[in-house]
Formats: structure tokens, C-alpha cells, sequence
């Protein structure tokens, strides 16, 4: 029988990607993956929002951009994925890349990164939602001011209303979901990340889940298919 390499903690680590619109589950599938995986999670969102509230200058370009529900700048945020990938830690642990890259330029820009740090990404995983669900979706969303991990007050409530299950602090709505500027993000989306589908599906790296299930039927769907996907690498 084949046994699951992953949870023995054998063969390589697990380096990850997550893909998909804005309201399709990626934060609350990226808390699951990383907490069973034990793999860094590298959200360039949360990156971003953290110098945004810096106030520093890179945190103001940030803001301007990012209240008008358009993408950063390339050199910005690429500058600061390589600072992540360079640390020794996540090339022992693995990571899970989340909301980066989102243009075929970042894409080609990981590539060469990734090439330099000799390392190499595992699996791209797609969760796939009809945009009117992501805006009824995004609109019950809840975030926390501690740990980052997403809510939903309908498909995923947490225990005590307005509190983090996991760390205890305040679940906020952020001000980029509001329906004018969700719309615009699933545009944004549309014309600039939904080309990396192909992207990766001609690198064979893809893997599609139906984001429209719930959230623990995708995060078995998921596991289930890392679990062959590491069987099948590792563990020959």
C-alpha cells in the first residue's frame, strides 16, 4: 500500500500555488493548507495591507492602488515575494503562494525566481466560482485583524459572531468588498490573472476544484488530490 509521504514528513517540501477570483474561498482554503501542511503562507495581500498601514511609502503607493481595487505594481510586489522565498525556512518547509502571481509578467518573473532559488512549484490550485456568487459571497465576508483568517457569515460563520474561532480577535469587513469595487476586481481578474489557467495548464500544474461547494468538500477535494499527487512523486 502506498503511504502518504506528506504526513510522514518525507520526500520534498510542498511548494504551492492558489488561483482564482477575488470571493472564491482562497483565504479560508489557504488557513486549512497551511496549518496542515505546516507550510509558510506567502499572501502578497496581506503584505501589501501591512505596509499600506505602515504608512510608510511604499505602503501609501499601495493604498492608492489597492482602494481603487487595482493591482500593485509589478516591481513592488515582486520585490517582495523573492525576500519571502529567500529565507531559508520556507525552502526546508514549503510555502503556499496566495494572490501572487496574478499577471503573466508575475508568473514569468516567479519562474526566474524560483529557477535561481532552485526551487520548484509543486501544483497551481484553481478553485473555479461563477462571478454572482463572488459578489453575494464577498459581501458576507469577514476578515480577521489578527491572523488573516476569512469568514463567511452564511457558509462559513464564525462560532461567536464577530470573533476569530482561531485567535480571539475582531472579524472586520474590508472596504474593498463593497459591490462597486468588487466589480471592478472580478474585471481586473478577468483581463490579467485568468490567463495563467492556461499558463499552468500547459505546464502541467493545474488542478480545478468546484469552489462552489463548501468549504470542507473543497478542502477534501484538495487534499485528496495533493495526497495522489505526492504519492505519486515522492513516494514511488
Amino acid at each position: 500500500m502506498t503511504s502518504n509521504c506528506v504526513e510522514r514528513g518525507e520526500g520534498k517540501p510542498m511548494r504551492l500555488m492558489l488561483l482564482g477570483p477575488p470571493g472564491a474561498g482562497k483565504g479560508t482554503q489557504a488557513y486549512t493548507l497551511v496549518e496542515k501542511y505546516n507550510l509558510h503562507h506567502i499572501s502578497t495581500g496581506d503584505l501589501l495591507r501591512e505596509a499600506r498601514e505602515a504608512d510608510s511609502e511604499l505602503g501609501r503607493q499601495a493604498k492608492a492602488y489597492m482602494d481603487r481595487g487595482e493591482l500593485v505594481p509589478d516591481d513592488v510586489v515582486i520585490g517582495l515575494v523573492k525576500d519571502k522565498l529567500s529565507d531559508p525556512r520556507v525552502a526546508v518547509d514549503g510555502f503556499l503562494l496566495d494572490g501572487f502571481p496574478r499577471t503573466l509578467a508575475q508568473a514569468e518573473a516567479l519562474d526566474q525566481l524560483l529557477e535561481e532559488l532552485d526551487q520548484e512549484l509543486g501544483a497551481v490550485l484553481n478553485l473555479e466560482v461563477e462571478p454572482q456568487t463572488i459578489v453575494s459571497r464577498l459581501a458576507k465576508r469577514r476578515v480577521c485583524r489578527g491572523c488573516k483568517a476569512s469568514f463567511h457569515l452564511e457558509y462559513n460563520p464564525p462560532k461567536v459572531a464577530g470573533i476569530c474561532d482561531h485567535c480571539g480577535n475582531e472579524l472586520y469587513q474590508r472596504s474593498d468588498d463593497q459591490e462597486e469595487t468588487i466589480l471592478r476586481r472580478l474585471n481586473v481578474y478577468q483581463q490579467q490573472t485568468e490567463p495563467l489557467i492556461t499558463y499552468y495548464a500547459q505546464k502541467d500544474l493545474l488542478m480545478n476544484f468546484d469552489g462552489e461547494k463548501s468549504v470542507d468538500e473543497v478542502a477534501k477535494a484538495i487534499a485528496d488530490q495533493l495526497k495522489e499527487l505526492t504519492n505519486r512523486h515522492d513516494c514511488a
